[in-house]
């Protein structure tokens, strides 16, 4: 299998996708300016307690208060509290933690009003995203993760991933660890660690002690709410958890970031450096490897699979709903017990593809096809586990009920990638009315105009539907395209873009910026333009 990894940098978002096969697994998008994220540290203040929630809303800053429940508390907060108190105390002292006697474990029945109080400070970090009305969810169980280790202070216990499974290199890990662990550290090895040598994984431990050290210190010198800790690039981040040395190649279109996941790359896998390649063609990056053309076609609320078959997927606040339905497929096969297995077993294919690609999580409801033999039924049960045992993201499933349906329960973390594959109207912007679309190659030419005679660019490229470059290059020497750079000079380029309406376009300037050029005001008089010329010229523009 062929595993490749493209990342495409916008000047708002870097969007990382995953091929096997050339088939779109994994997607995600984050944004460059995106805060209050997972894993992110903060020097908080609880603003007031819950007792009937068992829980208290924490001031980090956001717009909605944070939720920090009494079991995200953590069995040693009594020695975390103690310790940011002290740490809190002394603006010229960092505590040593290496030194401190732990504190007995706190009551895991007990009341947040006896551990918290308003106004009280505290070191949390986000474990999950602001949702819909929500906002982050917090954790005082502060941890630090690397390539090979999560770092846990207050804690002093060893866990071994169990993916695992040797039993002689789980020992081996957990004596070599023991070792280095510095005292009121836990540790949790991470899968990648498997067969990593002394030297590797003391560097990656010394590494995140830094990162904890760093953050004490400017706990130290900031008032709360304020963030003390994050990844240093949310691109590394992303990859660092989805990277395997089984990947092919992978391609960024930005030289930046092609020199970040480079040198990243170095790191941690020094055999892999060569597979990160930077991509410098015009043509956008996604169009290039097949990504948008898949996002449009698997981000919908009905996705077709094969046969005719296809999948109905709803969400609501509560839980995501999935419907299967055999479409056409149904004529296929005499014997409908048959073809329903069939069906719902290439649905499970679908749909575990669609869990990872959309990152559903919470609850997940599937209504699959009615089976009457119980052995079918647990045929799909245990399918569905095998085609989902690669899913990174912790998950239940439950064999499926009297009523045919199959409940999944899968990690959220942050909210499922909702993308709209419908496209609105660039001419009439939802008013119902547009210009005509004759005109449209009118309008495009009075932008070049403008871009060359009044902003003086240089060397950018206009992107535009493929069905129009198709019209605009039309003809070798008869093109619009080359009567244009004979009129404005050959200082710009126009390429399709699959991700664009049809009656839209952008500008990418020679820096890779794109230029606004205020779409709906600019549209609008740019077809009064075209009109007053045909007026003066004495003719009518729908006529042309």
């Amino acid at each position: 299998m062929k595993s490749e990894l493209i990342v495409d940098v916008q000047s708002n978002e870097i969007s990382v996708a995953l091929l096997e096969d050339s088939r779109l697994v994994s997607l995600q998008k984050e944004s460059r300016g995106i805060a209050y994220a997972v894993g992110d540290i903060y020097l908080a203040k609880v603003k007031k307690l819950m007792p009937g929630l068992n829980a208290a809303f924490v001031n980090v800053g956001y717009e909605k208060d944070a939720f920090l429940h009494y079991l995200d508390l953590g069995p040693r907060f009594s020695s975390y509290s103690q310790y940011v108190g002290e740490l809190l105390a002394n603006k010229k002292h960092i505590p040593q933690l290496q030194k401190k006697n732990l504190l007995p474990e706190i009551d895991k029945h007990g009341a947040i009003a006896d551990v918290l109080s308003p106004g009280q400070e505290l070191l949390v970090q986000i474990v999950k995203e602001p949702i819909s009305s929500k906002g982050p969810r917090l954790t005082t169980e502060i941890s630090l993760t690397g390539r090979y280790l999560v770092l846990m202070p207050f804690c002093d216990k060893i866990s071994v991933s169990q993916k695992i499974k040797s039993g002689e290199e789980r020992t081996r890990l957990r004596q070599l660890l023991g070792s280095i662990k510095p005292k009121n550290f836990g540790i949790i090895v991470r899968t990648s660690a498997e067969g990593k040598k002394v030297a590797e994984l003391n560097t990656e431990l010394k590494a995140l002690m830094k990162c904890w050290e760093d953050a004490l210190a400017k706990a130290q010198k900031v008032s709360a709410p304020a963030l003390v800790f994050e990844e240093e690039s949310r691109i590394v981040t992303a990859l660092r958890d989805i990277f395997s040395t089984s990947f092919q190649d992978i391609y960024v279109n930005d030289s930046e970031i092609t020199q970040q996941i480079r040198n990243y790359v170095s790191i941690i896998a020094p055999e892999s450096r060569d597979i990160v390649k930077e991509y410098t063609a015009p043509e956008p990056i996604f169009d290039k490897f097949g990504i948008t053309r898949q996002i449009k076609s698997s981000f919908g609320k009905t996705v077709s699979f094969r046969s005719g078959a296809y999948i109905i997927i709803e969400s609501t606040e509560a839980l995501h709903v999935i419907d299967v339905n055999s479409g056409n497929r149904s004529k296929a096969s005499s014997d409908q017990e048959s073809n329903a297995l069939e069906v719902n077993l290439r649905a499970a294919d679908e749909i575990a593809r669609q869990l990872r690609l959309r990152d559903m999580g919470g609850i997940i409801v599937i209504d699959f096809i009615d089976m009457a033999k119980q052995e079918h039924r647990q045929a799909l049960f245990d399918h569905m586990k095998e085609v989902m045992a690669n899913d990174r993201a912790r998950h239940n499933i439950l064999p499926l009920s009297k009523f045919g349906l199959m409940q999944i329960t899968r990690q959220r973390v942050r909210p499922a990638l909702d993308i709209v594959t419908t496209e609105s109207c660039p001419s009439c912007f939802g008013k119902g009315e547009i210009q005509p679309s004759l005109l449209f190659t009118d309008t495009l030419k009075e932008k070049l105009d403008y871009l060359i005679n009044d902003l003086h660019q240089r060397n950018f490229i206009m992107y535009v539907h493929p069905f129009v470059d198709a019209y605009i290059k039309k003809g070798l020497l008869t093109s619009l395209y080359r009567k244009w750079r004979t009129e404005l000079g050959r200082n710009f380029k126009i390429m399709p873009d699959q991700s664009l309406a049809y009656l839209q376009y952008r500008v990418i300037d020679s820096q890779k910026n794109e230029i606004d050029l205020k779409e709906e005001k600019d549209m609008a008089s740019a077809a009064t333009k075209t009109k007053n010329k045909a007026k003066n010229r004495g003719t009518n523009p729908n006529d042309e």
